[in-house]
């Protein structure tokens, strides 16, 4: 869960600005567009395989050290 403390002082630009930051660099933003849409099994499943694909054929031209 993402949180942002703020102090009587702290603008609510900086906290939106601080929040939004926090959202992004938890995943929680990707998860969240994942999930949007139902996805069939038969679909994650190529979907996986298909990204899988992308990272053996990095690693063998050799971008994945």
């Amino acid at each position: 869960m993402v949180e942002v403390l703020l102090d009587e002082n702290d603008s609510l630009d900086w906290a939106l600005k601080k929040f939004r930051r926090k959202v992004k660099q938890s995943g929680l933003f990707k998860d969240m567009k994942k999930r949007r849409f139902y996805e069939k099994p038969s679909q994650a499943r190529n979907r996986k395989k298909a990204a899988a694909r992308r990272r053996r054929a990095r690693r063998a031209q050799g971008f994945g050290r």
